[in-house]
């Protein structure tokens, strides 16, 4: 989907978390390693479902540190598409900022936009009322976008997707090597 694509790559997700990572790396070149992490796994196997390769594309383009067979092999290994089979981990965009992060100091370094939220919605300002988000001077889906997935649907689906996946990888190997003869 180029779009979502697109969305990602400009941190337009409506998940702040995400866009305020994306946002770091288009400004400034470098991103922690943990929010590599974020980003890639709702990318690929937790949320968009986007093929790996297009976020290695992005992150060499983008990064300053960015080095091929590093890119590759950790883009590779985020999104549970080579030797990384615990694809049942995947990382919320909400939660996982929350616990480095509660109170949003870098969603509102990042994306000033969100930056007068109350700290119990800038994670997920679409759950603000009304009255709190004019408060804040920005309506979510006019002045920040709305989430483009609901990410419980998506990262179950997903996740659905990717046991199915090992499990034909599974048989697959059985009848190949002769096991269970």
């Amino acid at each position: 989907n180029s779009e979502h694509l697109q969305r990602w790559r400009n941190g337009e997700t409506g998940f702040p978390w995400i866009d305020a990572i994306m946002t770091q790396l288009r400004k400034e070149g470098w991103i922690h390693h943990l929010a590599r992490h974020s980003v890639a796994c709702f990318l690929t196997r937790g949320d968009l479902w986007i093929s790996w390769e297009e976020g290695l594309k992005v992150f060499e383009e983008l990064l300053l540190d960015a080095d091929h067979s590093l890119n590759a092999g950790n883009w590779m290994w985020l999104s549970a598409s080579a030797f990384f089979h615990q694809y049942f981990r995947v990382y919320s965009p909400i939660v996982f900022g929350k616990h480095t992060d509660p109170k949003g100091t870098f969603i509102r370094a990042y994306l000033p936009v969100l930056k007068n939220f109350p700290d119990k919605y800038i994670y997920e300002p679409w759950k603000a009322p009304l009255k709190v988000q004019q408060k804040a001077g920005c309506i979510v889906g006019k002045d920040y976008p709305s989430p483009m997935v609901d990410h419980k649907t998506a990262s179950q689906r997903n996740l659905a997707m990717m046991r199915e996946i090992r499990k034909e990888q599974s048989e697959t190997t059985r009848l190949t090597l002769g096991y269970g003869k």
